[in-house]
């Protein structure tokens, strides 16, 4: 019985605990140590009253595990019925693979008595199962001995608070000192500034910038130039070079001397056309919703907007002003004026361009002979650039047959377009320069000798040039619908979308 009672006697031992029950919890069950039986010897023992010995046959261990199961100790090897109050455990994933859930199937512990319920429920048991005189004597002496504190670990099957090691607990957030406060941007946010105008790739203020920081890098660059070019025209070899080409050669002989009137007539229709074409082409390029359309009365379905009618139209008074120039040029001998003659005509455009450029320009006199420079620009203008426009423009427009697929293979609609913009800016480019040129080498000279017919320095030929300048920019004015459907409707049908 000794032996039997050493065994029931076994210290306590802690839970093994499995996974949590909720997601970031505590592992389940609650850490708390299981109840043991505690067994008197030798006379008694810690909170226990050991039943005394009577002449009544022994009480084998499981009627001692039963008995102490009904006093509220539950003993480590008791079945899960054993406690009436008890939980059945909430079992988890298996520790490995292909075992059984964790924790093994159990019931969750009751809450251990406190020490002074212990003894009563002992001293009750142990009078249940002996003699009244023997309960009596017993009770005796345990009311006289000491209480005996619970074992560490069994007075309470509470969850311990998880905690630092300076006793914080751990669900408790650590302190901090506050460095960011809200303002008012966090409660009422900015609003969002208006995206800028653009004007192509830039913005009014950027276009103000490139134009004031590209001005000035051109300035700084033809200043470079011009010292560059007056240091090699003051070399020995610019000195020979310029006396060898002046800048011009002698034309051949029988060549006219000076402008008639014919081609002062000419001059002025080629400007005014000139500037409406340009004007209307460049309507033309940036127009996506025309609201006037023009269609041929032979052909209804065939629709183009009144700009476009209208740029194709001043390209054919254009055309045929440009033919009678040059038959008239060929048939009076002035030709011999813009197309060279000689192959000097190469180093004098040379020699006048460095000229130019040193800012002591050439001296010459346009009544008699062109400077090489000017030949070339004129040959290149009337012969190389006004036929390609012509040749492109045609491709662009309604003239050119459609179903003609070997021709349109051969000359594709995309090369006309590549060439004929480039043209219009040659000829906008060309047209700066000639007048920049005719105003800063003696303006009034030579505005006499293409709108006065004379060789004289006088007011006739600028007055003339003011009148024509007027009449450009009245027609420059006046290319609107409002005024253009009533000319366009004598050539076909004009109508809205």
């Amino acid at each position: 019985m000794a032996a039997s009672a050493a065994a029931a006697a076994t210290a306590g031992r802690a839970i093994r605990r499995g996974l949590p029950r909720v997601p970031g919890g505590e592992p389940w069950p609650p850490a708390s140590t299981a109840p043991t039986v505690h067994v008197a010897q030798d006379g008694g023992s810690a909170g226990v009253i050991a039943p005394i010995a009577t002449p009544e046959p022994a009480i084998p261990a499981t009627q001692v595990s039963q008995t102490a199961a009904s006093s509220g100790v539950n003993a480590p090897s008791a079945p899960p019925e054993a406690a009436a109050d008890a939980k059945a455990l909430r079992r988890g994933l298996p520790r490995v693979p292909g075992g059984e859930p964790w924790p093994p199937a159990g019931f969750a512990p009751s809450a251990a008595p406190s020490p002074a319920a212990a003894g009563t429920a002992a001293t009750a048991a142990a009078a249940a199962t002996t003699p009244s005189g023997a309960a009596t004597a017993a009770a005796t002496p345990a009311a006289d001995a000491p209480a005996v504190p619970a074992p560490e670990g069994a007075a309470s099957t509470a969850p311990a608070v998880r905690a630092t090691a300076t006793g914080v607990p751990l669900s408790q957030p650590l302190p901090y000192p506050r460095t960011v406060w809200e303002g008012q941007a966090a409660k009422t946010p900015p609003a969002r500034a208006a995206e800028p105008k653009r004007y192509g790739p830039f913005t009014r203020g950027q276009w103000v910038g490139a134009v004031i920081v590209g001005g000035a890098a051109l300035l700084y660059a033809a200043a470079m130039a011009v010292l560059a070019v007056r240091w090699l025209l003051s070399t020995s070899w610019g000195v020979d070079f310029l006396a060898r080409f002046p800048g011009e050669y002698h034309l051949p002989e029988g060549a006219p001397v000076g402008f008639p009137a014919w081609l002062g007539w000419q001059h002025f229709f080629n400007v005014f056309l000139m500037v409406l074409i340009i004007r209307t082409g460049l309507t033309v390029r940036t127009e996506k919703r025309p609201t006037v359309f023009w269609s041929p009365r032979t052909n209804a379905k065939r629709k183009i907007s009144l700009s476009l009618w209208f740029h194709q139209s001043l390209d054919i008074l254009w055309l045929v002003n440009g033919v009678i120039f040059v038959v008239l040029l060929f048939i009076t001998g002035q030709w011999m004026r813009i197309v060279p003659t000689s192959w000097e005509v190469f180093p004098n455009a040379l020699s006048a361009a460095l000229q130019y450029v040193s800012l002591d320009w050439p001296t010459e006199n346009g009544w008699v002979n062109y400077n090489s420079l000017q030949q070339l620009a004129y040959f290149a203008t009337v012969f190389l650039a006004a036929p390609l426009a012509a040749i492109t423009g045609v491709r662009m427009s309604g003239v050119w047959p459609k179903n003609a697929a070997g021709l349109n293979k051969a000359y594709p609609v995309e090369w006309a377009r590549a060439v004929h913009f480039p043209v219009m800016l040659y000829f906008v480019l060309f047209i700066f320069v000639h007048v920049v040129l005719v105003f800063a080498t003696g303006a009034l000279r030579n505005l006499n000798h293409m709108y006065g017919g004379q060789d004289a320095v006088n007011w006739v030929g600028f007055w003339i040039f003011a009148l024509s300048m007027l009449v450009i920019a009245a027609a420059w004015i006046a290319a609107r619908p409002l005024v253009l459907a009533p000319i366009a409707r004598l050539f076909g049908k004009v109508s809205g979308r």
